[in-house]
């Protein structure tokens, strides 16, 4: 069952309001391994506009987040090869969580401890809104996926 009360400020919320972008707030009860697909169902939304926010690194170890639709897969072959790179892997939780200070189950692509560049599906930004998290664990923030610096 959604919860209905507020979530405390996190950094990616620091950010989002810092930068003038409109979102809304949607907390739920959070599953360990539940991803996606439980927020989606949860919350009563599309699986395929709740955005996961992914951490990997490619084969020098170099950090970067990959934004993908709730309900598909990430081919890290051809992720590899759209960037130039020789492979492209997910981090392990702990090196995730050193990357982005979120803990997994809680990453925002929004105000990450380290700066990383973020790929998107491109699909995503042709959706009318979409669901991403928002900082912590059981919490998303809808939003306009072409206003994610500022709308």
């Amino acid at each position: 069952m959604a919860k209905s009360t507020r979530v405390s400020e996190t950094p990616a919320i620091a950010f989002l309001r810092a930068h003038g972008t409109s979102f809304t707030e949607h907390a739920y009860e959070y599953l360990e391994h539940g991803g996606a697909q439980h927020s989606a169902h949860t919350l009563g939304l599309d699986p395929h506009a709740v955005v996961k926010t992914l951490v990997m690194q490619d084969d020098k170890a170099s950090p970067l987040i990959v934004l993908m639709h709730g309900n598909r897969t990430v081919s890290t072959k051809s992720l590899a090869r759209q960037i130039g790179v020789k492979s492209v892997a997910p981090c392990a939780p702990e090196v995730a969580q050193r990357h982005s200070g979120y803990l997994v189950g809680g990453t925002s692509p929004f105000a990450t401890r380290k700066k990383m560049p973020v790929y998107v599906e491109r699909s995503i930004l042709g959706l009318p809104r979409i669901w991403i998290n928002g900082g912590r664990r059981g919490y998303l923030v809808g939003i306009d996926p072409r206003c994610a610096r500022g709308c």
